[in-house]
């Protein structure tokens, strides 16, 4: 009975042993190196730039100015909205012929929500109530203003916008074709300067924040331009870290906070101005999952270049 109780160890053990040696281990989250990065918007914030985390690089840079409309790409595409950028509003006229349209008399303005929620922009779905669209074009950065158009969406099919626009007077009409079904990129841009579709915004794909200004609606409804920073709208989701040091954040962390896809949950509020100068609030930490599904933790340290002029957004950021 005891040489059966020994064989009986012996088979047992070597069982165990061999089901340990089949164990896949976890691997263990290592952190990158904290990367201190940084963009010139300009004093003016005329530029506008994308970054991809992963490559820590800013992908691609385009002046403010250089759209007016972004129109919804992918085969069910309708929605459209306003560069935001400039201060742009939309309104429909109380008119709806388009001949007859010469002012803005009666228009409600509004302007896109900063979340970009597509569900609340300015033109609204204009698919079930065609109108003629008062444009606001907004400001240059040297604080010009841009004019007004006068807007028709006649159509959208699975290829393209069919639109129709021109100066509120009716001169320089244009009737022309926005093709939509380029499903790489999250919108189609559009400019009434060259009359033409603009390359703006990255394959939606290569990158995870932009670097911009654009218009924020406070809580007594008045809106302004502020300076910030906007998340992808294609798969990027940010959450802010609340009473938690920079250097104390781990991976384990994502477990705990809230992600939304909102696109201005990091935003502008990382510094207030004081009334001379921005103080800046590196205490805010965020983490962002990227468009390649992988965790970095953000803050920002600085607005000031080197020769102490504003519009340099200055931060670090890490692996988790």
């Amino acid at each position: 009975m005891k040489k059966q109780f020994i064989v009986l160890i012996a088979v047992t053990s070597v069982f165990l042993t061999s089901c340990l040696k089949d164990e896949i281990p976890v691997p263990q989250h290592n952190p990158g190196d904290v990367i201190l990065n940084s963009y010139e918007m300009g004093t003016d914030y005329r530029y506008n730039a994308y970054y991809d985390f992963e490559t820590n690089t800013f992908v691609k840079e385009h002046l403010k100015t250089d759209w007016d409309l972004g129109f919804e790409t992918g085969i069910l595409g309708w929605r459209i909205v306003l560069n935001n950028s400039k201060a742009m509003n939309a309104g429909a006229s109380p008119i709806s012929d388009f001949e007859m349209v010469s002012d803005t008399m009666g228009v409600v303005w509004k302007s896109d929500a900063s979340s970009w929620n597509l569900d609340t922009t300015a033109i609204g779905d204009w698919r079930d109530f065609p109108a003629v669209y008062c444009i606001d074009r907004g400001f240059s950065f040297d604080g010009t203003h841009l004019g007004y158009k006068k807007l028709e969406i006649e159509s959208v099919n699975s290829d393209f916008y069919a639109i129709r626009y021109s100066n509120l007077d009716g001169s320089d009409e244009i009737t022309t074709e926005v093709p939509k079904n380029d499903d790489n990129f999250n919108f189609s841009f559009f400019s009434f300067d060259s009359n033409d579709v603009a390359s703006i915004e990255p394959e939606k794909e290569s990158w995870d924040l932009v670097f911009r200004q654009y218009t924020h609606t406070f809580d007594d409804g008045i809106s302004y331009l502020v300076n910030g920073v906007l998340s992808n709208s294609h798969e990027v989701e940010v959450a802010e870290i609340f009473h938690k040091e920079f250097e104390d954040v781990q991976f384990e962390d994502i477990n705990t906070v809230a992600f939304s896809s909102d696109i201005d949950v990091i935003g502008y509020d990382w510094k207030t101005f004081n009334g001379a100068d921005f103080d800046i609030h590196p205490e805010q930490v965020y983490i962002v999952k990227t468009t390649e599904g992988l965790f970095y933790k953000l803050r920002f340290v600085d607005f000031y270049n080197a020769q102490g002029e504003k519009g340099t957004p200055t931060f670090e950021m890490q692996a988790l």
